[in-house]
């Protein structure tokens, strides 16, 4: 195994993608049992994300999630990628996190992102505009203030307060600068534009300025990687997510996974068709080798001390697959 593989973590973020002819209830139950398999195969941490009123993600409410990932495993760090901060009130936050270090303690990761609602209905559904993005840095600093107990408020967060709940910066945008200014861990992707994910990883990395939280830099590169027997297969479990990224973007809303053979049955308008094709490219996806070798590369380009797996599709066994498959490459 590559020396500079074998140096980075490996963990996963399951989206908790809904599936057709799968229920909420069976997507839901799906993520707590991945997290249970890749505990078993190594994986340092299992993080669940948030998204609200979209037919394609069963995962809405993340510390809840969490919790019921947590509680279903024994030495797997357990956290958010992200709670979308803009969306809540920092003080609940912290309760929530702080809840879960008190009943879990030492696995728990905080996630954060600055995203608000996916459309102009759901924002208004919870209270929000898109302006309440703008507000992140504030709200994070407040957030991370509950912990330490610095509020002017004179409330103290009960039972955060004290607690040490590691938390992430998800880099969207400004999100490299926010972390840096912060002095967080900082959660960079995606995989499939090298260029833009190393100017944000560089100007983290030259502006970090160091904070109780982390004395270092720390970079987590998140993206798709698809690891199967053949190259063909690879790309296989890839054609799912592509093609209900395509529909989102040429009707509005994201919808549940279909089969892959399904899909390469469709016809695709010359748009639909160009988004598709755009959806499967620029992942790292083939066999052990092919990955082994990619995975090296873009190790030494951007010197990441993590790897966020992100991968979704239909067919939940080849997913499983493919993690066992990677594992394999991660760990000798």
């Amino acid at each position: 195994m590559s020396s500079v593989i074998a140096a980075t973590r490996f963990s996963v973020l399951d989206r908790s993608r809904t599936r057709e002819g799968a229920t909420n209830a069976q997507v839901l139950r799906d993520t707590v049992r991945l997290a249970r398999e890749l505990e078993g195969l190594g994986y340092h941490r299992f993080w669940v994300s948030e998204h609200h009123g979209v037919p394609g993600v069963a995962g809405s409410a993340p510390t809840v999630l969490a919790a019921a990932v947590a509680s279903a495993t024994d030495t797997i760090r357990v956290g958010t990628g992200g709670v979308m901060l803009p969306n809540h009130q920092p003080l609940v936050v912290a309760e929530q996190f702080g809840v879960l270090e008190s009943l879990f303690p030492g696995r728990i990761d905080m996630g954060l992102g600055r995203s608000v609602g996916f459309t102009d209905g759901v924002r208004k559904a919870l209270g929000r505009g898109k302006d309440d993005a703008d507000d992140f840095a504030v709200q994070l600093e407040e957030l991370l203030g509950w912990f330490r107990g610095t509020s002017p408020t004179g409330v103290h967060a009960r039972p955060a307060e004290g607690l040490t709940v590691p938390p992430f910066v998800l880099a969207m945008g400004e999100g490299a600068a926010i972390a840096a200014r912060a002095g967080l861990p900082m959660v960079i992707g995606d995989l499939r534009n090298r260029e833009r994910m190393q100017r944000g990883i560089d100007h983290y990395r030259a502006h970090f300025r160091p904070s109780p939280w982390a004395r270092e830099p720390y970079v987590v590169i998140s993206g798709t990687v698809a690891v199967a027997a053949t190259p063909e297969e690879a790309r296989h479990l890839l054609i799912p997510e592509a093609w209900a990224m395509a529909y989102s973007r040429t009707h509005g809303t994201f919808p549940p996974l279909p089969p892959a053979e399904r899909v390469e049955g469709l016809a695709m308008t010359e748009k639909e068709r160009g988004f598709y094709e755009d959806g499967l490219a620029g992942h790292i996806a083939g066999t052990e080798e092919q990955v082994a070798h990619e995975l090296e590369t873009v190790l030494k380009e951007t010197a990441a001390q993590e790897v966020l797996v992100t991968t979704s599709t239909y067919d939940r066994e080849a997913l499983l697959d493919s993690y066992r498959r990677l594992a394999t490459i991660t760990s000798g």
